[in-house]
């Protein structure tokens, strides 16, 4: 909300990869799409995986109808309903006879561990590496950024978000409960019996374990809505987000810049129906779902989440440096192995560990480490390309990607353009002039990314740059 929002919203961005294709290109855009596409379709796949086939339709028929009205109305009525499912069965599992006080057992071993956990000092890093995946890692998801770029202002957007974060806080603390309460459970005193959930492996199935053997069959009844309504509430939103930057920044952008509106209308559609029925197929068919949307969630934190910093803070950076920074991120999470996907690391960082099927797990925090190498590489390279052009070490003709020399014939076409609108302020006719020396503060800083002013921009006049 401090730091994305207002210049997002502020520019009149349609879907969060407008930035990148106006300051790369439609070239990088669409490279940046396959990370952000998989991210969305995976999440929904995992999701679906909870309720397959009737959430699935519900939510791929309302959201192919509706589009972000419907995303956003049905997105209300979810919430109350996974407000109020969740909070009225807590009390009733909390009162069941089989459970333990989970005052008592947070810390004290009864039934199992003591739930409240520790975290060993071997374990630290791998800790601080997913808590920074998921702060920063959450933040470049197009499934955020339309709600920030539909809202009616900057500052309204940036109410959004912090409201938001509070309300994550309140609708967590019963999912937190319940799971304390299966940890507090003598699950031989209830009809689920032995072995317990944690023997069966099913503990990532508590949360309706929970509300099935330990609340009456009506609280059972709302709370298991509340999943249903969660999944829901979830997967339109990926699939709505996936449509979107497929028929904006693919489809409208890349292939179609003429395309009528009624006709970006209709490719959404299509997309609504074919992204909702693979993910669909692939909450049906693949063996490890959550594995892939656990490597596509990196790498939206490892590729898209540094470029996100560099095309609206760093002044300066080009194509160049994008796709180096892509590169290198993306090989560095590569050989880091996966876990989940049965993957062996090509290189193995200090601490890493065999599990129980001998695939080497990773102590040291690779993510962050590859988040920051495609962050810098991005800024190194772009300046070295800009430097290397600019000062004619490499002639105008092997700037093949049009991201240093033609971007400032560019910059003076549009000044002459500018000439044929009809609400063409004097001042607009100054020439730009290319800046070749720069301070350092201003070369790395982007401040007009903190100046923008609160308004609702015109839309009518934006150029595809």
């Amino acid at each position: 909300g401090l730091f994305f929002a207002k210049p997002m919203r502020s520019k009149g961005y349609v879907t969060m990869l407008d930035p990148f294709q106006q300051l790369y290109g439609k070239r990088m855009g669409g490279l940046l799409f396959i990370p952000a596409l998989m991210g969305e379709m995976f999440w929904a796949a995992a999701i679906f995986s909870a309720l397959v086939i009737i959430s699935a339709l519900i939510a791929t028929l309302y959201t192919l109808v509706g589009g972000l009205y419907s995303v956003a109305y049905t997105d209300v009525v979810q919430l109350f309903c996974i407000f109020l499912g969740l909070w009225i069965s807590v009390p009733f599992a909390l009162s069941n006879p089989a459970v333990t006080d989970i005052g008592f057992t947070a810390v004290h071993e009864v039934h199992q561990a003591p739930w409240l956990g520790t975290i060993g000092s071997l374990n630290i890093y791998t800790w601080l590496d997913n808590f920074l995946l998921l702060t920063f890692g959450g933040i470049p998801w197009q499934a955020y950024f339309q709600r920030v770029l539909s809202s009616s202002s900057a500052t309204y957007a940036q109410v959004l978000s912090f409201l938001a974060a509070f309300g994550c806080i309140v609708m967590a603390i019963p999912a937190v409960l319940i799971g304390a309460i299966g940890a507090s459970t003598a699950w031989n005193q209830t009809e689920y019996g032995v072995p317990d959930p944690i023997a069966n492996k099913e503990a990532d199935m508590i949360l309706p374990i929970v509300l099935q053997y330990l609340c009456p069959v009506y609280i059972s009844f709302f709370g298991l809505g509340a999943v249903s309504a969660a999944v829901m509430s979830s997967a339109d939103s990926s699939i709505l987000s996936a449509s979107s930057m497929f028929a904006r920044n693919i489809y409208q952008l890349s292939f179609r810049q003429n395309a009528s509106d009624r006709e970006i209308v209709w490719v959404m559609r299509i997309t609504v129906f074919l992204f909702g029925a693979s993910a669909t197929a692939m909450a049906l068919l693949a063996s490890s779902v959550y594995g892939l949307w656990y490597l596509s969630s990196d790498l939206v934190y490892i590729i898209i989440f540094p470029q996100l910093l560099c095309v609206l803070f760093i002044k300066g950076t080009n194509t160049y440096g994008a796709i180096a920074g892509y590169l290198f991120g993306l090989v560095l999470r590569i050989t880091g192995g996966e876990p989940y996907l049965y993957l062996q690391p090509l290189i193995y960082y200090p601490g890493c560990y065999p599990d129980e099927n001998n695939i080497y797990v990773q102590r040291f925090p690779f993510k962050t480490l590859a988040m920051l190498t495609s962050f810098f590489t991005n800024i190194i390279v772009s300046y070295l390309a800009k430097y290397l052009f600019e000062s004619g070490t490499l002639p105008p003709k092997l700037d093949f990607l049009d991201a240093v020399v033609a971007r400032y014939s560019r910059e003076h076409m549009d000044k002459a353009t500018l000439v044929k609108s009809d609400n063409i302020v004097l001042n607009e006719l100054a020439p730009v002039n290319p800046r070749h020396s720069l301070t350092l503060s201003s070369t790395f800083t982007n401040k007009e990314a903190f100046n923008y002013v609160d308004s609702s921009p015109d839309l009518s006049n934006t150029e595809d740059n």
